[in-house]
């Protein structure tokens, strides 16, 4: 049997080349490759650096889908199913809206692959392919991973690897609360060993792509203690509650921890309590955090997300300023979104606040553009309050101001004007980019 697989787009701007920075290897993509029988002949095509040539013989097709880029995953389902190849669609879009995937599936996987995916690839084989299957969560020991798809492939030069599933935390706009009901599980520490240890000799460094890498202390500091051995660099995300313990923080850095990606989100207190994020002000609040950071050599990627209740239009500045004078590595100046499934966005549905049915699927919606109705400022005031913060915090002088944080290490410091001049460069790309392909002239075809 021969099985393609695609990762699709956000979607194409006619002619542009696709953003750099979201040219990362396809963990799903790898996730399925290391879970299919070998005796199945896999091909792998990326929609965000290749053409798909949907004319090349296959027996069925396997799309991943998450909200951004479900408009371009059903496009190139059409194509597939225009040509009577049958397509599956998974992940966390899928389970968030199972009904609306499935009017453009033949089959649709909710929940985990592991727990299914060899009931999905039997199904295929004898023709037999359900159009429901949902996978339980079980235990992180049956994560398998295969790359070698992703030779040739002209991705940034950083490997994913899974530690851990899920968070604890109920901020009211994350979908991970929905999609693993408020869990939190460990991946068996000799399985992350050995898959740094299998690629750490092609990567220059590695992102744990851990919805919370401090999901659980207790197993992460059993992690860190292997890691350590390693001799490699790696960054992750991580709730900030974990920079207030100095010894996690300290064990982070001998175990070759570069730096972290924190939501601060917003640095109003009746925002946070909206949020529920209350956790955020903890310990000191923000500042004793990054202290702590900083006195352990890690350096901080913030996110900051604008729309909230109690947001204004001197609410941008006031990010910049705070990330700036931290001397933040990177930062993201976000309008909040409301994706499917989320507290946020049954909340704003009932308050009648939405500005569309379904903002990811509607040809007038816009990549930086607000889908739903702020309280105290307009969908544009956000919009244009969120470009004018990246401007102003990846204009040269603060690159400059910046980088005086982050002389202490060398390969940090080598990096840094690499990645924020990346960032400064993508601010025009990002606005105003289209969800799904401008040039894509066919019609969507929906399960009868």
């Amino acid at each position: 049997m021969r099985l393609t697989l695609v990762h699709p787009a956000i979607g194409h701007r006619l002619g542009e080349r696709y953003i750099r920075s979201w040219q990362m290897e396809s963990l799903p993509i790898a996730a399925l490759a290391g879970l299919t029988p070998s005796d199945i002949e896999l091909t792998f095509y990326d929609d965000r650096m290749e053409k798909i040539p949907f004319d090349e013989p296959t027996d069925a097709v396997a799309i991943p889908v998450e909200t951004y880029t479900a408009a371009r995953a059903y496009q190139i389902a059409s194509e597939y199913r225009r040509r009577r190849v049958p397509v599956v669609m998974g992940g966390f879009h899928a389970t968030l809206m199972p009904d609306e995937v499935s009017r453009y599936a033949e089959g649709v996987v909710t929940g985990e692959a592991e727990a299914v995916w060899s009931e999905v690839i039997d199904d295929l084989r004898h023709g037999r392919l359900q159009r429901r299957y949902h996978g339980e969560q079980r235990h992180l020991a049956q994560i398998r991973v295969d790359r070698r798809l992703f030779q040739g492939k002209r991705y940034l030069p950083i490997g994913l690897i899974e530690t851990g599933r899920g968070c604890k935390f109920p901020c009211e706009f994350c979908a991970i609360q929905t999609f693993f009901s408020r869990t939190y599980r460990s991946r068996p520490v000799e399985d992350v060993v050995a898959e740094v240890a299998a690629i750490k000799h092609e990567k220059k460094l590695f992102f744990f792509v851990d919805d919370n890498f401090a999901g659980d202390m207790k197993a992460g500091r059993a992690l860190l203690a292997e890691l350590a051995k390693q001799k490699v660099r790696w960054i992750t995300q991580m709730s900030i509650n974990a920079a207030h313990d100095e010894d996690f923080l300290q064990q982070m850095r001998q175990a070759g921890c570069c730096g972290v990606l924190i939501g601060f989100e917003s640095l109003d207190e009746a925002n946070l309590r909206l949020m529920n994020k209350r956790f955020n002000t903890m310990g000191g609040g923000y500042r004793q955090a990054l202290a702590n950071l900083r006195r352990h050599g890690l350096f901080v990627y913030g996110t900051f997300v604008f729309g909230y209740e109690h947001d204004t239009l001197t609410s941008f500045d006031q990010a910049v300023d705070f990330a700036s004078e931290e001397g933040m590595y990177i930062a993201a100046f976000n309008h909040l979104t409301p994706f499917p499934g989320t507290p946020l966005y049954q909340r704003l549905q009932t308050e009648g606040r939405l500005r569309y049915d379904a903002w990811w699927l509607d040809p007038a919606y816009r990549y930086n553009e607000l889908p739903f109705l702020p309280k105290a400022m307009s969908p544009q005031d956000v919009t244009l309050g969120c470009v004018a913060a990246r401007k102003r915090f990846y204009g040269w002088p603060n690159i400059l101001r910046r980088s005086l944080h982050h002389w202490r290490d060398s390969f940090v410091l080598r990096n840094f004007f690499l990645v924020n001049a990346m960032h400064r460069n993508e601010i025009s790309l990002r606005n105003g980019y289209p969800l799904g392909d401008e040039a894509w002239s066919g019609s969507l075809l929906e399960a009868q």
